[in-house]
């Protein structure tokens, strides 16, 4: 919704039944000529906007309040493998290795932030999927970040590291039933278990799926864990 509607919709004055935008005026009440301006709509239909607006207020709530137990829960459950992970990931930063983030669909996110934030990652890379394991050293460490735990590019990556012993971390946000997952190859895995979206919305569909949210609140942990294990090299 527009702010000109909205600023449109809060401007109703003197009781009128019409609300209109050309230089926030309202209708007169006795007027015989057509007014040079464009009426909005009737009370009623601004009563069902402003609940309308009500609604999405009331869904912005509930993806907060929802999102805060889940930040909760990863940071109950996955304590200490926060700590594992960002002990992997040293081993790169005092060694003459890389710390590689490969993220599928919306979890690129996290080598974004890794690379290009403003408290970026000290020797971080993003793993181009179109890269040669050839590239790989044995002093590189991985960051794998994927929706789908059994993602097929991302179980490639992880086969290969698992090989040549390598050790890494994976962040899966949707299990999976299928025996080979990203779990079965990495050192260190978190399951942020999101099976589906934190608001119903009208139509019964369940939206605001926090994917991307959920692996950038563990990649951030570890990263303040990762500056607290440097700081003392």
């Amino acid at each position: 919704m527009s702010h000109r509607l909205l600023n449109a919709i809060f401007q109703q004055v003197d009781g009128s039944l019409f609300v209109v935008y050309q230089s926030n005026t309202v209708a007169p009440k006795n007027q015989s000529e057509q007014p040079d301006y464009f009426v909005i709509s009737s009370y009623f239909n601004i009563m069902i906007i402003l609940g309308e607006v009500q609604e999405e207020l009331l869904m912005l709530k509930i993806f907060s309040t929802q999102l805060f137990g889940l930040f909760k829960k990863w940071q109950d459950s996955h304590e200490e493998s926060i700590e594992d992970a960002a002990r992997i990931l040293a081993q790169a930063s005092v060694g003459e290795g890389h710390i590689y983030i490969y993220g599928k669909q919306e979890m690129q996110a996290v080598g974004i932030e890794a690379t290009e934030g403003v408290d970026a990652l000290a020797n971080a890379k993003v793993w181009d999927s179109s890269a040669s394991f050839d590239d790989i050293s044995a002093s590189d460490r991985f960051l794998i970040i994927t929706r789908e735990s059994d993602d097929k590019e991302a179980l490639l990556l992880a086969q290969h590291l698992s090989n040549q012993f390598i050790p890494f971390a994976t962040i899966s946000a949707l299990p999976s039933d299928n025996t080979e997952q990203l779990a079965s190859y990495s050192d260190v895995h978190f399951d942020l278990q999101l099976k589906q979206g934190l608001v119903p919305n009208e139509s019964g569909k369940r939206v605001g799926y926090p994917s991307a949210i959920g692996a950038l609140f563990i990649y951030h942990g570890i990263k303040f864990t990762l500056d607290e294990i440097l700081a003392d090299y």
